[in-house]
């Protein structure tokens, strides 16, 4: 035998050596590029962020005719599109009423999916879709099963534009009264209806919603539209289909509406009480402004980002509050960022479970699989380390203290959009911090680590058990 068949003979029968090295650098090269749906959505998310900060770089679309600074144009593409609503230049003063439209078309686009607005054109189009399609707006959507895509895309669809319609209906009389013109007025009530129910929280009036304060024609629609937003379209698509028969909704709709209820009722007694005698909220207010104003702000953390109370002015107590609120965003698969309602509902579960001593973590007479708390447990360190190292870096870059660094960082991971007044002076590199956590809290930490994976790891041996000390 030769030197070059025995080297040959050697490649076919040792470990690893399979097929030929160049056949295993292409299957590693594939295995790379292989378009899989977090992958395909973190590409398509970063080519809208790029085509939207090109047209908010345009002259056109400053009130001054002036260029945007590339920074901030895409901070404000990205908080667009990930419907976040944290703004380095006044939204209501620095664009003109193209600036504004484009905003509006972003958060639009952002709030639908990118997938789901895909999958609806190729419905409307060829008014079918493929498998890998299905297979990436089920990713997207949550739909539990893939014949259900086509079904949830209608829902996502007629519900979203519902929602919107109702919101617009509702506020544009109201802003027509108000002493706005009928063009204005109709814009402003677009703009607030695509901003409250895909929870973006941008504001195109120089005022800002303070001047809304406790006022039922404003606050009472737009909190609505933010709360729908932010449940998720898995568990609209289950209330529409069995509206009255509770009892065979979902688990997870359960879970998310349950858990929500709990919170935003928590919130808004928590904020009433905290903020009851704060002469700089809402001490001086009457009754009805107290309640509505507390009701209102117990909404926007879950992601909404509308503040008719100053959040500077908030007490320490109420900003921890919101910290935690912010944290825990919203449901699965809606506008809203955070851990999800969820999540947080499943180790809350798992906690009593292990302090009753109970094998199994179980709600609603159904046991929870052990991977989905693992799951759970993987997103809460994952979204802990990305808050803990941008707070770390906004300390290092900037003068401000932890309670307001936090409170920036929180805001942004959770799309929520609320601010203490920062923004707008961070330096650069801060800014970028801030646009990394906006990225990374619309897409998902998950999501984002699973895109970026080379591979998945499967070993065939496994070691033994042996349990170590807890506390």
């Amino acid at each position: 035998m030769s030197e070059r068949e025995a080297r040959a003979d050697v490649r076919r029968v040792a470990p690893g050596h399979g097929r030929p090295a160049v056949s295993r650098r292409r299957a590693a090269l594939g295995s790379f590029t292989k378009v899989t749906p977090a992958r395909f959505t973190l590409a398509v998310f970063t080519a809208m962020i790029a085509l939207f900060t090109g047209l908010l770089s345009l002259p056109a679309a400053t009130a001054g005719g002036e260029r945007t600074e590339f920074v901030d144009a895409l901070f404000t593409a990205v908080s667009a599109i990930c419907v976040t609503g944290l703004v380095t230049v006044e939204t209501g003063t620095h664009w003109s009423t193209f600036g504004l439209t484009v905003i509006m078309i972003a958060m639009k686009m952002g709030g639908l999916g990118l997938m789901t607005l895909a999958s609806l054109l190729s419905l409307s189009v060829m008014h079918r879709l493929g498998l890998a399609q299905r297979v990436m707006t089920a990713n997207e959507t949550r739909a539990e099963r893939l014949a259900e895509v086509g079904g949830v895309l209608r829902i996502i669809l007629i519900t979203s534009t519902a929602f919107e319609v109702a919101t617009f209906v509702a506020l544009t009389p109201y802003m027509f009264v108000t002493e706005h013109g009928i063009g204005e007025s109709l814009f402003l009530g677009l703009f607030y209806a695509v901003s409250a129910f895909n929870n973006a929280g941008f504001v195109p009036e120089a005022q800002g919603v303070a001047q809304y304060l406790g006022d039922p024609f404003f606050s009472i629609p737009v909190a609505l539209a933010v709360f729908a937003g932010s449940l998720g379209f898995p568990v609209i698509l289950v209330i529409v289909k069995k509206l009255r028969t509770p009892r065979r909704w979902s688990l997870h709709a359960k879970l998310t509406l349950t858990t929500t209820a709990l919170l935003v009722g928590i919130a808004w007694l928590g904020y009433l009480l905290l903020e009851w005698s704060n002469p700089a909220t809402l001490g001086e207010e009457p009754l009805h402004t107290k309640i509505l104003a507390s009701g209102f702000a117990s909404v926007m953390p879950r992601s909404g980002g509308f503040a008719t109370i100053d959040v500077a002015s908030l007490t320490a107590e109420s900003r921890l509050l919101t910290d935690l609120l912010m944290f825990v965003g919203g449901g699965s698969g809606s506008t809203s960022g955070g851990i999800r309602v969820t999540t947080f509902a499943l180790l809350m579960l798992s906690i009593w479970a292990e302090i009753r001593g109970n094998p199994d973590v179980e709600v609603f007479g159904r046991r929870i699989p052990h991977e989905t708390i693992r799951q759970a447990i993987g997103v809460l360190v994952m979204s802990a380390t990305v808050v803990f190292l941008a707070v770390f870096l906004l300390l290092r870059m900037t003068s401000f203290s932890l309670d307001q660094s936090m409170f920036e960082v929180l805001s942004a991971f959770g799309t929520v959009g609320l601010s203490t007044g920062i923004t707008s002076q961070l330096p650069t590199e801060a800014k970028w911090v801030i646009i990394a956590c906006m990225y990374i809290g619309r897409l998902g930490p998950m999501t984002l680590g699973a895109a970026l994976a080379l591979r998945h790891r499967t070993r065939m041996i496994q070691f033994p058990y042996e349990r170590p000390i807890v506390g």
